[in-house]
């Protein structure tokens, strides 16, 4: 049984497992090596039982199988949270217990792909919640999260980088793209700044007034 590192509780990034398409098993592992707390959403217990992980917690409402089958197909020490709130989605639900116990970050996999409509609100998800948790979302192609003003990262030349607004994102400045944006507006859905690329080896800057905007790094 493969199994993550030991690490500070609630300081590293927990990892949440949705049910959406698979990653690649190499992030897969690198995720789990610094992730202390493992969260499946029970929609995907199945498939995650079969890749023999160690897993932390089961959330979600187990609308197909009982608390009690759950119980009796995973290890000892993994809790069974029931979430039957139908008014949100089990990754909302599984954000906000991870926020209500004190976690500070959290990594979301197997979350796109699949059916459009849940990948689409699982981005939201991302706008819903960042002030109050860190969150990226993975998968084999991107790396995506919410930014704040201020953003400054190093990236290698020609990276491929999107700056993709959830509402009107005003007075938007970049530094070191190869199309930069000097205090611009941009809103969705009428204009993105999507396949965008790092000018030169170096720090990307990124700066605005007001509105959501999402960072994705995408992998061609």
């Amino acid at each position: 049984m493969s199994s993550h590192h030991i690490v500070r509780e609630a300081q590293e990034p927990a990892l949440i497992i949705a049910n959406g398409e698979d990653c690649s098993q190499d992030l897969m592992n690198q995720l789990l090596e610094w992730s202390p707390t493992v969260m499946v959403l029970d929609g995907a217990l199945e498939r995650v039982l079969q890749l023999d992980i160690k897993i932390d917690i089961v959330l979600g409402d187990f609308d197909f199988q009982t608390i009690d089958t759950i119980k009796e197909k995973i290890q000892p020490h993994c809790k069974v949270v029931h979430t039957p709130n139908q008014d949100k989605t089990d990754l909302e639900k599984g954000i906000e217990y991870l926020i209500e116990n004190g976690h500070k970050a959290v990594n979301i996999i197997w979350a796109t792909g699949k059916r459009s409509d849940h990948a689409i609100n699982n981005l939201a998800i991302l706008a819903r919640y960042f002030n109050q948790i860190n969150l990226v979302m993975l998968d084999n192609y991107s790396k995506i999260y919410p930014l704040k003003s201020g953003f400054a990262k190093y990236y290698a030349q020609n990276t491929s980088l999107s700056l993709i607004p959830l509402n009107k994102v005003e007075a938007l400045k970049t530094e070191n793209l190869v199309w930069n944006l000097n205090h611009e507006t941009i809103e969705f859905p009428y204009s993105t700044s999507s396949s965008n690329r790092v000018a030169a080896d170096g720090i990307v800057y990124i700066e605005f007034k007001s509105g959501i905007l999402l960072m994705m790094e995408c992998i061609d």
